[in-house]
């Protein structure tokens, strides 16, 4: 939880309530008052000398302290339900505010979070897309999050049907960290069908949101929310968007942040695609093929790669599975490559892939393909 008594924190909400107070125009008054007490006990002609103020503005800063008693009991309220959800408010003077967050235009002074940020949280990559993807779409989502989440890579994204949860559920699959950013309240979960995932993040990440408790997810929302996925991020990757679509105005806030773009290129003719082809053919992001990619540019740190096998617990294989997982490695295989490149029968490969799928080694996908899991 926050540094910041009930008084603090009232003093904080009341400033933030009066319109056309963000976080610009905030560095400036406190630049001059030092205190948001000093602010708010200022009188009109001092506050209007202030730069991006004036007499309108700072007119309406000095009737807000009329509503005191109103905005502690809500801040009073809005602290035990949190503490009830597991939930804290941490604000930008917090040591625990995420310091890449910290470093974009329009930071939110103030974030509602379940969950605890740990280290490794610094090497964070985005992943967002469309809420409808396509078997590629998702195939690709799952590679890539996977291959970045074994190398330490914490996985950000917005907690969306599609892609979203493709990118959060893979990270956890893997054992790695994922953070999700929400455009409602941490009482608001949305997509409902997302529950679980929401829960399950929130043990092994963190939940994000910008906004009060009990706030609705509506568009306008989304926007705000986005400026913040790719805030937390070094790079965003955009698999798969259509035109317009919110995965192209997360990577648009980055490249205003400054942080790097990547897309995944996709099949011609294929609505879902036409973004990030766009971004592509604009010079606006990076084409991206795998993990490697993305990590040189970022100049990231690999790690040697994990070996599948070693991470299950001395799972007992016979030699026709370790020559089936070797030849899985790189990438998802149909039957027919899989017992060529075996010099397995297919009826005996697709005995001894059960076996793997039992085993939690491998998964099946459409067309009699196989993949690593």
């Amino acid at each position: 939880m926050t540094k910041l008594n009930l008084e603090q924190l009232t003093n904080l909400f009341l400033l933030l309530s009066v319109e056309r107070i963000g976080p610009t125009k905030l560095r400036g008054l406190l630049n001059k008052f030092k205190k948001i007490e000093n602010i708010l006990s200022a009188n009109v002609r001092d506050i209007a000398s202030v730069d991006g103020i004036g007499l309108n503005l700072a007119e309406r800063i000095q009737r807000i302290n009329f509503n005191r008693e109103i905005v502690k009991n809500k801040t009073r309220f809005e602290i035990e339900k949190l503490k009830k959800l597991n939930g804290e408010i941490t604000t930008i003077w917090d040591r625990e505010y995420p310091s890449l967050l910290k470093k974009i235009y329009d930071p939110p002074l103030i974030i509602y979070t379940i969950g605890k940020f740990a280290e490794e949280d610094k090497n964070s990559i985005s992943i967002v897309g469309t809420r409808n993807p396509t078997n590629y779409g998702k195939i690709q989502a799952e590679r890539i999050t996977q291959e970045l989440a074994k190398q330490g890579i914490t996985i950000v994204s917005g907690l969306a049907r599609g892609i979203d949860s493709v990118a959060h559920r893979t990270a956890l699959k893997t054992d790695g960290r994922t953070i999700a950013i929400i455009g409602s309240g941490l009482d608001v979960i949305y997509p409902p069908e997302n529950r679980k995932l929401f829960y399950d993040i929130s043990k092994h990440g963190v939940i994000v949101s910008e906004f009060s408790l009990g706030r609705k997810p509506d568009a306008q929302n989304f926007p705000r929310r986005n400026r913040i996925i790719s805030g937390l991020s070094l790079g965003t990757v955009v698999i798969e968007t259509g035109l317009p679509g919110g995965a192209l105005q997360t990577a648009s806030f980055a490249l205003d942040q400054n942080r790097e773009v990547f897309a995944v290129p996709g099949n011609l003719g294929t609505k879902q695609s036409e973004g990030t082809n766009k971004l592509i053919q604009k010079g606006e992001a990076k084409l991206v093929t795998n993990s490697e990619d993305i990590l040189v540019e970022l100049k990231l740190k690999i790690h040697p790669p994990v070996n599948k096998r070693s991470t299950k617990s001395k799972i007992e294989l016979n030699l026709f599975e370790e020559k089936i997982l070797d030849s899985l490695q790189t990438q998802q295989l149909h039957i027919d490559k899989i017992a060529s490149q075996t010099k397995i029968s297919t009826s005996d490969c697709l005995v001894h892939l059960l076996s793997l799928e039992f085993k939690g080694m491998v998964k099946q996908l459409p067309g009699k393909t196989f993949a690593l899991l």
